[in-house]
């Protein structure tokens, strides 16, 4: 039995569980938007500016050499739920098997590729020459550490597949406040500069990884088994399921990579107010990420059970809150944006353009919301290459495009232009394959292999 309540969104009020299911997701995702703020008050302040824009261009390149796993990661919550859904604990243990198999494999060899060519990353990127030795170093120790930042990112999927959204907070807190303690011993005490921050984070992400690896075995219940090869039909659905959402997590991390490569032309103080502005659209955009993992759960158990009529209900109870939270946030945000990037960056010009972005971009954020939400719900039910093709446009066909051409135009003030209309226009299209596409009829699960599964 797990140690902590899980959740049946089979039955009862959606509204009610959406709330106390999405609240310990939010908290997590709080704590590792803190965790980055953090992470970025002491390099800026211990450091400089340099440092800073240094530590957003590297995050951004480790978010994008991660992507494919954490996409493949994204799978394992639909899987898993309906899993859960169909009451089938065989299933749910060898498809757990299957994925620990296919993506720790994964993310130890994206770990040796991402620190062999950091340098070349970042070269391609036009990275400005002063920024780059921070880059390159910050860059590769992370890659270092990269197992302990997928590993208890995947523990944590695994808990909110089976219903517990409480227990993967733990993980982060840990996380969080090693990094806080971590960050000025290492920066300024052994005076080791951008490395002291980078080795600070892989040690507190390593042993949040160790704690909850402990903690899923002997205190949670969580079915692991000792890795050995998956059967080929798991092995078929990680493949079915995981390939196309790694791909679309890619897509996602590559835009941002591409968008990135446009606001290095314009030079240091827009890298450095770009990576200030980024920490701050991280808080506005932390209810979308919530709820986009809730419905996804949700609306997995949901479709797991055949009940078609409450996945409808999860979504518009998603999009209710979206728009409510998303709103008042950007709204605060908007107000004190100034304020906040102060926190991070000092030089005028620096500030000006990271309040310039973020007042521009703020109410905007709602559209995005409902990509998250409705995808969140898309993607429950297994159309993974469906979110792919949703995602290619969002930001290859809609982001990227308008956001160079903005800024072709209009310098520097056109990137928030062109990110904000791309955010209307996805948002148009997601609400219209949610409504006329055919991933009602995507099946992760065959009948047959679930009916021999299920245990009473």
């Amino acid at each position: 039995m797990m140690a902590t309540k899980q959740y049946d969104f089979t039955e009862g009020s959606i509204m009610r569980k959406m709330v106390f299911y999405s609240a310990p997701i939010f908290l997590t995702n709080l704590l590792q938007t803190s965790y980055q703020i953090i992470d970025s008050l002491w390099v800026g302040n211990l450091i400089g500016d340099d440092a800073l824009g240094a530590t957003a261009l590297s995050g951004t390149v480790v978010f994008t050499v991660l992507s494919f796993i954490i996409g493949m990661n994204a799978a394992t919550l639909t899987v898993l739920s309906q899993r859960r859904g169909a009451n089938d604990e065989e299933g749910l243990k060898k498809s757990l098997n299957a994925f620990v198999i296919v993506l720790g494999s994964l993310a130890l060899l994206l770990g040796i590729v991402g620190f062999t060519f950091s340098g070349a990353i970042l070269s391609w990127l036009g990275t400005p020459e002063n920024i780059f030795p921070l880059a390159e170093r910050y860059l590769q120790i992370n890659f270092l550490g990269i197992l302990f930042l997928f590993g208890y990112n995947f523990i944590s999927t695994v808990l909110r597949a089976l219903g517990d959204s409480k227990t993967p907070v733990r993980f982060v807190l840990i996380a969080v406040v090693l990094n806080t303690i971590l960050d000025p011993i290492f920066i300024a005490g052994f005076d080791l500069g951008i490395e002291g921050a980078a080795y600070a984070t892989i040690g507190s992400q390593g042993v949040a990884f160790l704690y909850g690896l402990f903690y899923s075995i002997y205190k949670a219940g969580v079915p692991f088994e000792k890795p050995r090869m998956p059967e080929m039909m798991y092995m078929k659905t990680v493949f079915k399921t995981g390939f196309p959402s790694g791909l679309s997590m890619v897509v996602i991390s590559g835009g941002t990579l591409a968008i990135m490569s446009v606001v290095t032309s314009f030079g240091d103080s827009v890298v450095a107010g770009f990576g200030a502005a980024q920490r701050l659209d991280s808080l506005i955009m932390l209810p979308a990420m919530t709820l986009g993992t809730a419905v996804n759960s949700m609306a997995g158990q949901n479709i797991g059970a055949g009940q078609w009529a409450r996945v409808s209900s999860v979504a518009k109870s998603g999009l209710l809150l979206i728009f409510i939270v998303t709103l008042s946030i950007s709204a605060i945000v908007f107000v004190t944006a100034e304020h906040l990037v102060a926190l991070f960056v000092g030089e005028e010009s620096t500030v000006a353009f990271a309040t310039m972005y973020v007042q521009m971009i703020a109410f905007f954020y709602p559209f995005l919301g409902i990509n998250f939400v409705l995808n969140g719900v898309v993607r429950s039910s297994g159309a993974m290459m469906q979110v792919f093709v949703l995602n290619l446009i969002s930001f290859w066909v809609l982001r990227f495009p308008l956001t160079y051409l903005f800024a072709s135009f209009y310098g520097e003030m056109g990137i928030p232009i062109g990110m904000a209309l791309s955010f209307i226009l996805s948002s148009l299209i997601a609400i219209g394959y949610y409504l006329f596409g055919k991933w009602r009829e995507v099946k992760v699960i065959d009948e047959g292999e679930a009916d021999s599964g299920v245990t009473s």
